[in-house]
């Protein structure tokens, strides 16, 4: 997987992402990071990249041509007209499913805007998904650039040291995962849970499953419309009143 982030601020992507996991996966040859500055197209002496809207208002907006040079340099390098997303609070909202789609691509394009966002025309031409992380906003896109290729880049084979991680995590069948438990098995008298220490893999899987559909009914209900539950699953749940644990 190849990413390219559309960036005033290529310092900051790049610190986050060449850390931890992330950053293990591209020592490995597993992932490529690379920030272009968007400044580096600027088109006046000064690299200034941004001006007073149309129509006027607060703020300043980021203009057309530099954007348009970093996406034409980058699309002339790779040799084609890749996947551009264009983090706005505007978009979709990121989600799992969403991870999984862009996981299958080859290369990845992260527009970052910043100021009161982008030249309207320049979207246009060269935007293919247009992505939110959440309906809030943020003072520009590197930050949810980041989350997204973190989340994306753990769906990559071999980037994770057990892949097993990313089929069962939260949201595998947009349900919430099971509660997990180490060493001591007693803290403050809170022992794990005696099922956990059987041995008994079956036994195990049922009660994960069990916990994970209880989890998701307390703290995500929403989900439940979407998961796959049997029949034993969805009495469960109507047998439970979270109101008693208050």
């Amino acid at each position: 997987m190849n990413y390219h982030i559309l960036t005033l601020f290529p310092q900051m992507v790049l610190d986050g992402l060449h850390t931890s996991i992330i950053g293990r996966a591209e020592e490995k040859g597993l992932l490529h990071i690379e920030a272009v500055d968007i400044r580096d197209y600027a088109e006046n002496k000064h690299n200034r990249v941004d001006d007073y809207p149309y129509g006027g208002g607060a703020g300043m907006v980021m203009q057309p041509g530099p954007v348009y040079g970093a996406w034409k340099a980058l699309a002339d390098r790779i040799g084609k007209k890749p996947r551009l997303i264009y983090l706005t609070p505007q978009g979709r909202v990121f989600d799992q499913a969403m991870a999984e789609e862009f996981a299958r691509e080859e290369d990845l394009v992260f527009l970052c805007g910043h100021y009161e966002g982008i030249d309207e025309r320049v979207l246009e031409m060269i935007v293919t998904d247009y992505v939110s992380i959440g309906d809030y906003v943020l003072t520009g896109g590197e930050l949810p650039a980041m989350v997204m290729i973190d989340c994306i880049s753990r769906l990559i084979p071999g980037v994770l040291n057990n892949d097993v991680s990313a089929e069962f995590e939260t949201f595998h069948d947009s349900l919430l995962e099971y509660p997990q438990y180490t060493r001591p098995e007693e803290f403050m008298g809170r022992k794990v849970p005696p099922v956990l220490l059987s041995g008994h893999h079956e036994n195990v899987a049922k009660w994960r499953r069990e916990q994970s559909v209880i989890r998701t009914a307390r703290y995500r209900p929403d989900l439940l419309t979407k998961a796959d539950l049997t029949e034993k699953e969805k009495e469960l749940i109507k047998t439970l009143d979270f109101q008693q644990e208050l």
